[in-house]
């Protein structure tokens, strides 16, 4: 009878995941059963193959696709924004003004924006496990499995060239090598105005419905010439149809759906509120900074969007953390997975402990969260270059496997690329933000902890953060070579201001980050492969790994849903995009460039502009491409809506939705309004009268 319930329980858990649009599933195990049980469609190898290696990651956060044999990808023009802002100055303003190169000439190469493309993949689980020889040193075997995940990706890079990343699935389940083709050499081809991209921004972020113009074009590069792409995705101007089967292929961030209830509470009472609370000082500060002029206003503009971005989203995250619809939901969830574990007596003793061991972690981490959280530099791109100098040089005189995480021979070019990136710092707004961070700590966590005494002691906030950014010489590129090539001794005799203070916090947050590990990171990595390894001897791989901002797949349909007592239609067009902008007129976020009214009348009006699906998709999915059965690029996503936000958690195909931009409101805005015929050429568009 036992026995009997477990099949039934089981039964009723596959069964509903064959009906949901429900899933950021991972290339090696795509939803093929799913697909053909509920939409008669089974993508074979080749199609699947082709929609991976047109697929591209920014490693500065977000997605995007090749459309074109000669490098050109599409992406948002909010995840192109960071690098639109270090190509910016007083005199261009390319945030605001957007950007046309007209010819492959007048590319603009980005400061230090690096794109991958996962060409392979390999299930190295059992080799990362296999160092693990007893259950009970957990931060040896942590250590351990560390030390020979690092060698697994020098190994692999040292014998294809290709970058390599062991991937952690399923909390501990798998472990997967990501094997990338790694572009350094990016250059911006098209941007429009931000107040295209981004109509109705910040009180229309996370909403539906929209009208945003959020896309951004770039162009690949090595060895000077625009790369040769054999996998791009076909234009289709057309789009698509309500109801119409629709995938995204991009790198989701971070979903926390397989978390245990424990630890979903201490997101919730803990982790969000120390977060919002950041947010809300921080935006406070940008916005008395950026009333000093229109220059500050430039610089600030950027951080202030994304912090806005941020602080809607998690808000919303943790509203739903708060809401009993979705805690519900997550102990339901949970109960299920317990209930059929102790059902088995095997499965009991292997895996029954997990849940309660995880539960007395997070009441350890909770104990020392007020310092784990604010012994930290952030909001401050030079101190972070001087941190990541002075370690640097010491861990690269180590042994590969005793080096910190990040430190690893493997890291050592990226390391190089950011921290020799020619982009622009702004040292007076990054003064004010070391001030606030003197200030903050000292509140925090008073004037006798450890960390406070180092990075402030009793120096006045102020003057010691001018006299940090006034005397260090960390802005320039060359100095900072010089002392990562200098190594060790140059660093010991180096007396910048912020490689001093850099020394002295160093081995605190060393000694911070040494004791989570010990006591929280391999305790919960110990537990949670517990879990991961029950679910897999219960459920197989009908379910979907978290994402990690590794490539994944989802799927859904095109589908408008209820809202506000009506429904949200599932696209809408140009002709609301001006009434929009004529009800709102006077108010800067309904601003449509100039253009846009000069050449209405060129316009058809009735064009697509933005889309809603019931694709699975969380942050870091922007830029991601829609495309549709035979493969071809139908949508961009760029949002999702507000009812998505609690998506870290729960899937609800009833009201969550991924926005994106119409593939026809693109292609009618390059050719009618930026008369971008070079473009339209490149990827195949006829263009129009």
């Amino acid at each position: 009878m036992k026995y009997f319930k477990v099949s039934i329980m089981l039964i009723i858990f596959l069964g509903s995941l064959l009906i949901a649009d429900e899933g950021m599933w991972t290339f090696d195990n795509p939803p093929v059963k799913q697909l053909k049980a509920k939409y008669g469609f089974e993508p074979n190898q080749k199609w699947l193959d082709h929609i991976r290696l047109s697929s591209v990651r920014f490693m500065d956060g977000g997605s995007g696709s090749f459309i074109s044999s000669d490098g050109l990808v599409l992406t948002n023009h909010h995840v192109a924004v960071g690098q639109l802002q270090k190509m910016s100055s007083e005199d261009k303003n390319y945030v605001k003004t957007g950007f046309k190169a007209e010819k492959w000439e007048n590319e603009i190469k980005c400061p230090d924006l690096e794109v991958n493309i996962l060409v392979d993949f390999e299930d190295v689980t059992d080799e990362v496990v296999s160092v693990v020889k007893s259950d009970k040193n957990m931060a040896e075997n942590y250590k351990a499995k560390k030390a020979k995940m690092a060698e697994i990706e020098n190994r692999n890079k040292e014998k294809t060239g290709l970058e390599s990343e062991v991937v952690n699935l399923y909390h501990g389940g798998e472990y997967w090598l990501y094997q990338y083709k790694k572009y350094t050499d990016v250059r911006l081809v098209f941007a429009p105005e931000r107040s295209a991209a981004f109509f109705g921004g910040y009180n229309d972020n996370f909403t539906y419905p929209r009208y945003d113009l959020d896309f951004a074009l770039f162009r690949v590069y090595e060895n000077d010439k625009p790369i040769k792409c054999k996998n791009y995705l076909k234009w289709n101007s057309d789009g698509i149809k309500k109801d119409e089967l629709v995938f995204v292929s991009g790198h989701p961030g971070s979903t926390n759906r397989l978390y245990t209830f424990s630890q979903l509470e201490f997101q919730r009472d803990c982790e969000y509120p120390y977060v919002l609370k950041f947010i809300d000082r921080k935006l406070a500060l940008l916005k008395e900074y950026a009333k000093r002029g229109p220059e500050q206003q430039r610089k600030a503009i950027i951080y202030q969007f994304g912090l806005l971005n941020g602080l809607k989203a998690m808000q919303g995250e943790y509203n739903g953390l708060q809401d009993t619809a979705v805690t519900n939901i997550k102990k339901r969830q949970e109960h299920k997975l317990k209930d059929l574990v102790k059902s088995d007596p095997k499965l009991r003793k292997k895996y029954g402990s997990a849940w309660n061991e995880i539960s007395k972690v997070i009441d350890l981490e909770k104990k020392r969260y007020d310092e784990l959280f604010y012994r930290r530099i952030s909001f401050s791109n030079l101190s972070n270059y001087a941190l990541r100098i002075v370690r640097f040089v010491e861990e690269i005189e180590k042994p590969d496997k005793d080096r910190l995480e990040g430190y690893h021979k493997t890291d050592v070019e990226r390391i190089k690329f950011r921290l020799f990136s020619p982009a622009p710092i702004y040292k007076d707004l990054e003064e004010i933000n070391m001030v606030d961070l003197f200030q903050t700590v000292k509140k925090e966590l008073g004037e006798n902890d450890e960390f406070v005494k180092s990075l402030i002691g009793d120096r006045n906030p102020e003057e010691y953060a001018h006299k940090l950014f006034s005397d260090t010489r960390l802005d320039e590129v060359e100095f900072r070579k010089k002392l990562i090539n200098g190594g060790k001794e140059a660093v010991q005799k180096c007396n910048d201001p912020l490689i001093l203070l850099a020394k002295r916090i160093d081995p605190i947050m060393r000694k911070d980050r040494k004791w989570r590990k010990e006591n929280i990171s391999s305790k919960l990595n110990f537990a949670s492969e517990k879990i991961a390894k029950a679910r897999f001897e219960i459920y197989g791989k009908n379910i979907y790994p978290d994402a990690t901002f590794s490539l994944r797949l989802s799927y859904g349909t095109v589908k408008g849903y209820e809202m506000n007592g009506t429904i949200a239609p599932c696209f809408t067009t140009l002709y609301g995009l001006y009434d929009r902008a004529i009800s709102f007129k006077g108010d800067e976020d309904y601003f449509i460039p100039e253009k846009f009214w000069q050449k209405e009348d060129k316009l058809d009006l009735s064009t697509p502009v933005n889309f809603v699906s019931t694709c699975d998709i969380i942050g870091g999915n922007s830029g991601s491409p829609v495309v549709n059965r035979d493969g071809e690029i139908v949508g961009l996503i760029f949002d999702g809506n507000i009812e998505s936000l609690t998506g870290g958690f729960v899937y609800d195909i009833e009201k969550s939705r991924a926005v994106a931009v119409h593939i026809g409101y693109i292609t009618e805005a390059l050719d009618k309004l930026y008369d971008a015929d070079f473009i339209l050429d490149e990827i195949g568009v006829e263009r129009g009268e």
